[in-house]
């Protein structure tokens, strides 16, 4: 696994397993299913299970503030809204360790610097990566991204449909979970909090 954010994580780095621990966990949950970890379909799927996770919780490795520290400060005089739709967000639900599944549109007001807009995906990667709940992840991103820019104001809508209502528990299909944070002028204008939802497809121009 990629190392985790220590100060954040509370541990120490001899706490973080092994590869080897990590896969003969795995191989406890294969037994503790019913199944056998050490039959022809099985026996690589430890070590497969781990790799995957180091893609599914990868963000724990990753600084969102190394990744904004690059900015530009030649605009030509930019200051409206700058704003990416539709950015998928895949990460895993904290309680079940299932998939949370949706996307994201993100906006911001420059103060006098912008970032490259790859950056603004890379940062809801960053923290959709990790285990989650849509509440935290979507307060984390927003006041990241104003931590890091210091923009006059950033506003994240996310749209997510969480598989652990889904495929267990209550068992609902189609329910999908919004959640919204605004910082700065979209925290305290609410003409402007409208024009960022209705770019974001949330609310009709009527």
């Amino acid at each position: 696994m990629p190392p985790y954010d220590v100060k954040k994580m509370n541990l120490v780095p001899s706490a973080v397993p092994s590869r080897e621990e990590a896969e003969e966990a795995v191989r406890v949950l294969i037994r503790w299913a019913g199944d056998d970890p050490l039959r022809e379909g099985l026996v690589d799927t430890p070590a497969r299970v781990v790799r995957a996770y180091e893609e599914f919780f990868a963000g724990y490795g990753q600084d969102s503030d190394a990744l904004l520290r690059r900015v530009f400060e030649k605009v030509g005089g930019y200051s409206d809204m700058v704003m990416l739709k539709d950015v998928r967000v895949e990460s895993h639900c904290e309680h079940h360790m299932v998939p949370i599944l949706g996307s994201a549109c993100i906006a911001y007001l420059p103060h006098r610097r912008v970032v490259g807009i790859s950056k603004l995906a890379r940062v809801i990667d960053i923290f959709a990566k990790r285990l989650q709940t849509q509440e935290t992840m979507t307060a984390q991103i927003a006041e990241s991204i104003q931590s890091a820019l210091a923009p006059k104001g950033v506003a994240l809508r996310v749209e997510a449909v969480h598989q652990c209502m889904t495929t267990r528990g209550v068992q609902k299909q189609g329910v999908g979970m919004i959640t919204t944070h605004f910082t700065g002028d979209f925290a305290s204008d609410a003409g402007l909090r409208e024009r960022f939802l209705l770019q974001a497809g949330q609310l009709r121009n009527t």
